[in-house]
């Protein structure tokens, strides 16, 4: 690098300043001795360029203090520039950054050199930058360009980048501005602009001289006009004649910097219809805080014009409607205040003075307990609150000012008053009568049901009474019918005696009565004799012990029903030719001597009935164990009989039921019968097990 001077330190001019300090020095040391001329020279000389050197350091020294100062200056405007400077390579990797990129990045200087710059790009722009990049290097031209940076824990900027290469074409510097703000603030335009383009209001801009200077498509829905029509035209086109003076004064505010908010106005559409609208009028300022025009913003209300209308009329509508409905009616507003009060509604507020205009909480603690108040108040102002409506049940409670209780059906809703706000309308029903008439019908019902209840109760008795008088006919009857059957029963028993056993043993007598010593001479005779009176005596016997098994067998207290049964139908089988079966369980025989033997009547009445009357072949004879109860069936498959007429039958012919049904009564049993035609006939007899009786399981059977 070629040395440059300053200015003050030409060759020329350093050497005569040099001896002119010299002389200077020379007229100082007048008294040194003078050396020889060749010798003077030369040290005039070297003193002269000692001179020149000294100078030229001072000046040296100078020039770096300066190029400090200008160094510190240049890296002060290079690290505090509004923007940020860079300078990458080639290949887009960071050699140098100054503070305020360090800061736009979000990342420490000392980081950042080295890091590729491509990476502080947000992935959507990196195709664009390294584009970019490329061109920066290819050409000498300054290149420009927007991307988004993505830095992390930063948030999203947007900046300007321009760079151009340097001169050895390995290097650019590239500036970056900041221009997040901007892009907001153009993307907020934009959102603006379409707001204000989608909007169904007309939106319409003009200046201070009340010339249109902006038209939206809301504006031309609305007044039918097109932009091209109306910009740069007056706004008084759209005004009525009678209302220019409106528009006057309107001006006057804006230039004040005064709004005008939802002025209700005629304006005129294309074609001259007038049209009622909404106009709120707003000042524009500049960006130097001036008025230079104004915003109008108009809103159709044609339809809420004719809605008013409706609205009023239903309003009329609606308090005819309170007054003429058939139940209790009030409103109250969103202060609580009772506004209106229909004629059936009156009668419930009758200690209550005035009540129009009255705050309803005070009116209803006059009427109610204040436990009762509250909690209306409270359901008043929930409606009131939320919109939600409510159907009381049935409420009933004392009146605090007259003492009575009522019963009232009540239901709440919200409503829209016709000052715009909410309110709370109450529909009510006193049905305090009708409960009252509700009470006396119950007790009627009530005391209409005990007398039939009672009644009832009489026509049991009686029918009771009629069957205990039954009964005790039945039992009379039956008392009479065993007395006569006993006395039958005596007179066969006496005369099979008489006729059988008194006859025999007259016989017996005979026989012993010829066995006199004159027979004794003859042996065979005799013993002829004693023979057929052993027969005799062998008849006896059978005929005895006939008697007593039929008056009660003695095997059936000696070894239990199963055998006695067993006896029985053996000579049952002989005596008819009825084939016959038992199959019974071995638990039978543990049963209590009182039960085996009302079993045993029973069995042996059944089959002497299937002997007697029902022309049978077969018999079968059941006894089971259930759960709780022993059951007998005997089953023949001779001819049926009615039931009912048999038992309805006065005399011998139901004794036999009727025995065997009053024996199961004695131990607890209970008695059937049924026969049907084809089917034959079954007995059933069941007698409840004790807790001592049928504990062994087993079964037993006879079939000949």
């Amino acid at each position: 690098m070629q040395k440059k001077w300053p200015s003050s330190a030409k060759p020329a001019q350093l050497r005569s300043r040099a001896e002119a300090r010299l002389r200077e020095q020379k007229k100082l040391k007048a008294d040194v001795a003078k050396p020889g001329g060749d010798s003077r020279r030369l040290l005039h000389e070297l003193q002269v360029h000692q001179i020149e050197l000294e100078m030229q350091n001072a000046e040296l020294r100078q020039a770096r203090d300066e190029l400090e100062v200008a160094l510190e200056n240049y890296t002060d405007l290079y690290d505090f520039a509004p923007s940020g400077y860079f300078t990458l390579a080639a290949t887009g990797a960071i050699l140098q950054a100054n503070l305020t990129g360090a800061m736009l990045v979000g990342i420490e200087r000392s980081r950042l050199v080295g890091q590729s710059f491509g990476r502080l790009v947000s992935a959507e722009f990196r195709p664009a930058f390294s584009t970019f990049l490329e061109q920066v290097f290819a050409g000498k031209a300054k290149q420009s360009g927007d991307f988004e940076l993505a830095c992390k824990g930063q948030p999203l900027r947007f900046v300007n980048i321009e760079a151009q290469g340097l001169l050895n074409g390995q290097q650019c510097r590239a500036a970056l501005v900041d221009i997040t703000a901007r892009r907001f603030a153009e993307a907020t335009t934009t959102q603006l602009a379409a707001i204000v383009n989608s909007s169904s209001d007309a939106i319409i801009g003009k200046d201070l001289n009340s010339i249109i200077t902006s038209w939206n498509a809301g504006a031309e829905k609305i007044f039918g006009y097109s932009a091209v029509e109306v910009l740069g035209c007056p706004i008084l086109r759209l005004i009525p004649s009678d209302r220019l003076q409106e528009d006057v004064q309107i001006m006057s505010q804006i230039k004040r910097g005064e709004s005008v908010k939802h002025l209700e106005t005629v304006r005129l559409v294309k074609g001259g219809r007038p049209l009622d609208m909404s106009v709120t009028v707003s000042p524009i300022w500049s960006a130097a805080g001036k008025i230079v025009g104004a915003s109008i913003v108009a809103r159709d209300i044609t339809e809420r014009k004719a809605a008013e209308v409706a609205l009023r009329r239903n309003e009329a509508l609606f308090s005819a409607l309170i007054e003429q409905a058939p139940v209790g009616v009030y409103v109250v507003d969103a202060q609580l205040c009772l506004r209106q009060v229909n004629p059936r509604a009156l009668p419930v507020f009758k200690n209550a003075h005035p009540l129009i205009g009255r705050d309803f909480s005070k009116i209803i603690q006059l009427i109610w307990s204040s436990r009762v108040a509250y909690q209306i108040v409270a359901r008043f102002r929930h409606t009131l609150k939320t919109g939600e409506s409510y159907q009381s049940p049935e409420f009933s409670e004392r009146r605090q000012d007259t003492g009575l209780k009522e019963f009232y059906e009540w239901q709440l809703q919200r409503v829209t008053l016709p000052a715009g706000e909410h309110g709370v309308v109450c529909f009510f029903n006193n049905i305090t009568e009708r409960k009252q008439a509700e009470a006396a019908q119950r007790r009627l019902e009530l005391m209409t049901a005990s007398n039939r209840k009672l009644e009832q109760e009489i026509i049991r008795r009686k029918t009771l009474e009629r069957a205990l008088k039954t009964s005790e006919q039945q039992l009379r009857q039956l008392s009479h019918e065993i007395l006569l059957t006993q006395e039958a029963e005596r007179k066969r028993i006496s005369r099979e005696l008489h006729d059988t056993v008194l006859q025999t043993l007259v016989g017996i007598s005979v026989h012993l009565a010829s066995l006199t010593p004159k027979t004794a001479d003859n042996p065979t005779s005799l013993r002829q004799k004693i023979a057929r009176t052993q027969l005799l005596v062998k008849k006896s016997l059978a005929m005895v012990h006939r008697f007593a098994v039929e008056l009660r067998p003695t095997v059936l207290d000696d070894l239990g029903l199963i055998p006695a049964l067993h006896t029985f139908m053996k000579d049952f089988m002989k005596q008819t030719g009825v084939r016959a079966r038992l199959t019974a369980c071995a638990a039978v025989n543990q049963l209590p001597i009182d039960q085996s033997a009302v079993l045993y009547r029973v069995a042996v009445e059944a089959l002497n009935n299937v002997a007697i009357h029902a022309q049978a072949s077969a018999v079968e004879v059941q006894i089971k164990k259930l759960p709780d109860w022993i059951c007998l069936t005997i089953t023949d498959d001779g001819k049926s009989f009615d039931v009912k007429r048999v038992r309805r039958t006065k005399g011998n012919g139901r004794l036999g039921l009727l025995g065997m049904r009053e024996r199961l009564q004695m131990v607890g049993g209970k008695f059937s019968i049924k026969s049907e035609p084809g089917h034959g006939t079954t007995v059933t007899a069941r007698i409840p097990i004790t807790s001592k009786g049928a504990e062994k399981e087993g079964k037993w059977s006879l079939e000949t």
